[in-house]
């Protein structure tokens, strides 16, 4: 059976261009001595000690972390389900990466260039896989050694969309024992916990909702679980995870982006939905939306009290943050794959590490910003197939690399991940 699911695997590669470049890559340099390779001899069985590498298109994936870094629903000893007053993963080191230079990750949709796309989420995997980084010189960039990671958590919705699949078949691919969860699979199986009357929203990106992951998702686990189909609801927000951030190019306030992005969402329900059961279950399917949660809920609130619309809400709302089944769905993968840190061994590294993507100003044929970032339409009409391309680097992220409204998000909303960054 191990040898069909590799044959398998295998097959995949080479029939889709993307994977089979990012697999041959891989092999020719099975030292891992150039960007987007490892150490192919390397298997996570034997590392417990390494750290859990975690990654999304920039540093909205922070708020996953920080979800993993406090959680606290099984006994650390026993492993039985139940708080036990302590974080579950208080015995384990983390690498987070932000792919911030190639951001965002839903417009390669809109500009129909998703090869790229996929190709972009293998190589962040890889790099976390890796053993390399660079140095924060980008005049001078040299490689930096760094510890490879012992599993993957896909801390972005729209690359969990358009990259899960390829991420694992490459891990097959590899012959790698790595757990890989992505949070739209476990925001799905976390949906199976919520009352069952009521119609669900899918409250994301425009990337995320175009991609069709949620609903495909939710389906599929429902059907698992001997549950029949749901009635699902998609809005996009093209601005509301920029209005968190406090991008200055988005001008609305955060009330009323949340009352407008609610109010669109009602509509496209009782639109495609006329009959159907109201709005009772909420995905937050970006991973912003959560720090907003109390504003959204005091929209639909809002939203409710209006005769036109009160149909069409249920009165008590429950939303899914997929972040929460996220961190839930990693400890049992590292439980069950006897992957958790043992207390009093020693640590790969014994602080956490961030990186961050910065365009590389000394690569032939960049086409930049006058702010240093790299040009809208020489970013979205790249090709994938050139691994040797690096118009990118991935250096340590300080606060001082941060855009100052990122750097007050973190401080002020994330205080476990600011105290991690930030020592």
């Amino acid at each position: 059976m191990r040898t069909l699911v590799f044959l398998a695997a295998a097959l995949l590669a080479q029939a889709d261009p993307v994977l089979e470049k990012v697999v041959s890559h891989v092999k020719s340099h099975p030292t891992g001595d150039v960007p987007f390779s490892l150490d192919i001899t390397f298997t996570s069985k034997d590392t417990p000690d390494l750290p859990i590498g975690v990654f999304d298109s920039g540093i909205g994936g922070l708020t996953v972390l920080e979800e993993i870094l406090k959680i606290d629903t099984f006994h650390n000893d026993s492993l039985a389900p139940g708080p036990d007053g302590r974080p579950d993963f208080e015995n384990e080191r983390f690498i987070y990466f932000g792919d911030q230079a190639n951001m965002p990750y839903g417009n390669y949709s809109a500009e129909n260039n998703l090869p790229y796309l996929r190709e972009l989420i293998l190589k962040d995997a890889l790099f976390l896989l890796g053993n390399r980084h660079d140095s924060t010189d980008p005049a001078s960039p040299t490689p930096q050694p760094k510890p490879s990671v012992k599993a993957l958590v896909i801390a972005c919705n729209t690359a969990t969309a358009y990259g899960l699949e390829d991420l694992r078949a490459l891990i097959k691919e590899l012959n790698l024992s790595i757990p890989v969860v992505g949070v739209v699979e476990a925001g799905a199986r976390g949906l199976l916990s919520a009352p069952e009357d009521g119609s669900v929203a899918v409250f994301a990106t425009v990337g995320t909702c175009s991609s069709g992951a949620y609903p495909k998702a939710i389906q599929s686990t429902r059907g698992l679980a001997g549950r029949p189909a749901a009635t699902i609801t998609q809005f996009g927000s093209p601005a509301l995870a920029g209005v968190i951030e406090g991008d200055p190019a988005f001008a609305t306030s955060l009330a009323d982006q949340i009352a407008a992005d609610v109010k669109s969402l009602v509509d496209t329900h009782r639109t495609t939905h006329p009959n159907g059961p109201p709005l009772q279950k909420i995905i937050l399917g970006c991973t912003h939306f959560p720090l907003a949660k109390k504003d959204i809920d005091s929209a639909f609130a809002t939203l409710h009290s209006d005769p036109a619309y009160t149909p069409h809400i249920a009165p008590t709302l429950t939303y899914v943050n997929p972040a929460e089944w996220t961190a839930k769905e990693l400890f049992r993968a590292l439980a069950s794959t006897r992957l958790r840190h043992k207390p009093g061994t020693p640590f790969v590294t014994e602080k956490d590490l961030f990186f961050l993507s910065v365009p590389n100003p000394q690569f032939p044929g960049i086409q930049l910003t006058e702010t240093g970032a790299l040009d809208h339409a020489y970013k979205y009409r790249r090709q994938p197939g050139h691994l040797d391309r690096q118009d990118t680097l991935n250096i340590p992220m300080t606060p001082e690399k941060l855009p100052p409204t990122s750097r007050h998000l973190i401080q002020s909303r994330l205080p476990t991940t600011w105290s991690r960054l930030n020592p």
